[in-house]
C-alpha cells in the first residue's frame, strides 16, 4: 500500500525553513534550527511547529507558528498558553505567530492577549499574518515553497494562470508534488470544478482525503457539541456553510442563508455543505435547495 501524502504543517514549513522564518518574523538575518517537538506535560493539544532560531543580534530563540483554517476567539488565549509552554520547557525566549488561512467575516483579529484580575496583569502579544492579504508574488519571488498550496487565496491568486504556475513548480520537484491536493483543494475556492480536474491529478475522492477538507467538515460538527446535542451540530454546520458560502460567493452566497438557516434535517445540511465546497456558481447551490 503507498505511503500516503504529508501535507501536514511541518512539512510545509520544513520545505525551507530558513526562508519560513525570515518570512513569519520579518527579520532578514535570521536562521532557522531544529524542528522542535511541540508535545507538552500537561495538555494534549500539541502546537502546530516549533521552531528553534538563532540571529547575531537575539541570540537563540524559538518561532512558534500556529496555523488555523479560520480564526476563532480563543486563539489569543490559546498562543499565550503555547508561548508560555515553550518557553518553560525550552528555556528560550518565543517568537508567537497566527497564520490564518481563511477569513471569517468582518472579525477584527486582535494582536494580543490580555487579562487584569485586581491589578495583576497578563500580556502576550503575537504577529498575526491573514493570507488572503499576503500578495501572491511572494511565494515565487523569496523563494517560498511552503505558501504554493496556499497560492489560489492569496491576495490576486484568483487567477488561472498563475495557479497552473504554481501546480508547475510543484510538480517539478519529488519533495513539493504531494501538495498538489491542498494546491488543488484552495483552487476549488476561486476557479470552477471543471478547470481545477482539468489542470490537476484531481477528482472528489483525493479531495475527500485532504487533511483541509476534513477540518471544514469538522467545524461543522464541533460546533455545539459540548453536549453532544444535536440542535448544537445542526447549528455548527449551518454556520460552517455560511462561512464557506462568503468566502467562495461574497454576498451573493450569504442571500441563500434565508433559505438555510430553517432547514432542521441534520443530514440535508451535511449535503449542502459538501455541495458548497465542491459548487462553482450560486446557481449549483439553488438546484439542490
Amino acid at each position: 500500500m503507498p505511503k500516503p501524502a504529508d501535507t501536514s504543517t511541518k512539512k510545509l514549513i520544513s520545505l525551507a525553513p530558513d526562508n519560513w522564518v525570515r518570512w513569519v518574523t520579518n527579520i532578514p538575518n535570521i536562521q532557522a534550527g531544529e524542528i522542535l517537538s511541540g508535545e507538552f506535560q500537561w495538555i494534549s493539544r500539541e502546537s502546530d511547529v516549533l521552531i528553534r532560531a538563532r540571529s547575531p543580534e537575539l541570540g537563540e530563540f524559538l518561532v512558534l507558528n500556529e496555523l488555523q483554517l479560520r480564526y476563532t476567539n480563543k486563539m489569543p488565549r490559546r498562543v499565550r498558553a503555547y508561548t508560555a509552554l515553550a518557553e518553560e520547557k525550552y528555556e528560550l525566549p518565543t517568537y508567537p505567530v497566527l497564520i490564518n488561512i481563511l477569513p471569517t467575516g468582518d472579525v477584527e483579529i486582535p494582536t494580543s492577549f490580555t487579562s487584569n484580575i485586581y491589578g495583576l496583569r497578563a500580556i502576550q502579544d503575537y504577529r498575526v499574518i491573514n493570507l488572503w492579504e499576503v500578495d501572491v508574488n511572494i511565494p515565487f519571488q523569496q523563494p517560498l515553497p511552503s505558501l504554493l498550496p496556499f497560492v489560489p487565496i492569496l491576495q490576486g491568486g484568483n487567477d488561472e494562470s498563475i495557479i497552473r504556475e504554481a501546480l508547475q513548480i510543484l510538480r517539478r520537484d519529488e519533495d513539493l508534488n504531494q501538495l498538489e491536493t491542498v494546491l488543488a483543494f484552495f483552487a476549488t475556492f476561486v476557479l470552477e470544478s471543471a478547470v481545477v480536474q482539468e489542470i490537476m491529478r484531481w477528482d472528489m475522492g483525493v479531495l475527500r482525503e485532504s487533511p483541509w477538507y476534513q477540518e471544514i467538515l469538522r467545524e461543522g460538527e464541533a460546533r455545539g457539541e459540548a453536549r453532544g446535542e444535536a440542535r448544537g451540530e445542526i447549528k455548527g454546520i449551518i454556520r460552517s456553510i455560511e462561512m464557506s458560502l462568503e468566502a467562495k460567493f461574497g454576498s451573493q452566497g450569504l442571500e441563500l442563508m434565508s433559505r438555510i438557516s430553517p432547514i432542521k434535517d441534520l443530514e440535508q445540511l451535511q449535503q449542502i455543505f459538501r455541495t458548497v465546497l465542491l459548487a462553482n456558481s450560486v446557481d449549483e447551490i439553488q438546484q439542490i435547495l
